[in-house]
């Protein structure tokens, strides 16, 4: 088993750069959707090539930074680009970021993602709550000895919190927004899955269909941290349409849909994420 990344390395890093900030929400911004920074005040970037322990993005769309700051007069920080297994990633390094905002006091996590549509009502530009996931990617960050902090076995009978679920749905009722719920699953990626594949995945109850945020929730949720997440789905997954998939194509959703997912983020963190 390889060595783990050091987290402590990391959380002294970054509290020596937050200078006394305590952000209470972490957010985790996917493919598209790093514009919600420029809703923050006060804002703090951290390129990750300055972090211990962190890698450079290799993915377009990921911008692969940190930001601190103010969101809705809550203190946040803001990992705008993820890490992924297909770049090569361990599942420990994955949810290092996570790990580190844990450290750091977070209460709240938010992840985002884009992911491709498995349900059949779901176009382009569709935001879904998740109220649940399939890890398929077939690693776990837990995996090893128990990091202090953690818990051998977390129930994952409620990884998406309900109340953070509701309050999400209830600002985008607010805001005129229309908010999906649905199961997400998390696969290794980096290629699409094949028509059959999807078939399969909406056998086993899948409703959307991505390449990362799984490990990232199983990593807070070992901390005791509640999580949100919430996908944009970005296309119809294969066979679903006769479309070839393409990555602009899903950063360009992203950024439609960039403002509407903003105000829910927004919302959710004003009332109490």
């Amino acid at each position: 088993m390889a060595n783990r990344p050091d987290i402590s390395s990391t959380v002294e890093f970054l509290r020596g750069q937050l200078s006394g900030r305590s952000p209470a929400v972490g957010i985790v911004l996917g493919s598209g959707l790093g514009g919600l920074v420029s809703r923050m005040t006060e804002t703090l970037t951290i390129p990750y090539a300055d972090i211990p322990g962190f890698h450079g993005s290799t993915v377009v769309g990921h911008t692969g930074e940190l930001v601190a700051g103010r969101l809705a007069g809550v203190e946040v920080i803001a990992q705008s680009g993820r890490f992924h297994l297909y770049e090569g990633h361990s599942a420990d390094t994955v949810a290092l970021p996570v790990r580190a905002f844990a450290e750091l006091g977070i209460g709240s996590l938010i992840v985002t993602n884009a992911a491709g549509g498995i349900r059949r009502t779901f176009g382009p530009g569709t935001l879904m709550v998740i109220a649940d996931h399939i890890n398929l990617t077939y690693r776990n960050p837990l995996f090893g000895p128990v990091l202090e902090g953690e818990v051998r076995f977390p129930d994952m009978s409620a990884p998406y919190d309900a109340r953070l679920r509701g309050v999400a749905h209830d600002v985008a009722t607010t805001c005129g927004i229309a908010l999906a719920d649905g199961v997400y699953a998390g696969l290794l990626g980096p290629s699409y899955e094949t028509p059959a594949e999807v078939r399969m995945l909406e056998r086993l109850g899948a409703d959307a269909v991505g390449m990362s945020t799984v490990l990232e929730v199983v990593a807070a949720r070992a901390r005791g941290v509640r999580c949100l997440g919430i996908s944009t789905i970005t296309n119809p997954a294969a066979g679903i349409s006769h479309e070839a998939l393409d990555h602009a194509d899903v950063l360009e959703i992203g950024k439609r849909v960039a403002a509407d997912l903003g105000m829910i983020i927004e919302g959710v963190v004003r009332e109490g994420a």
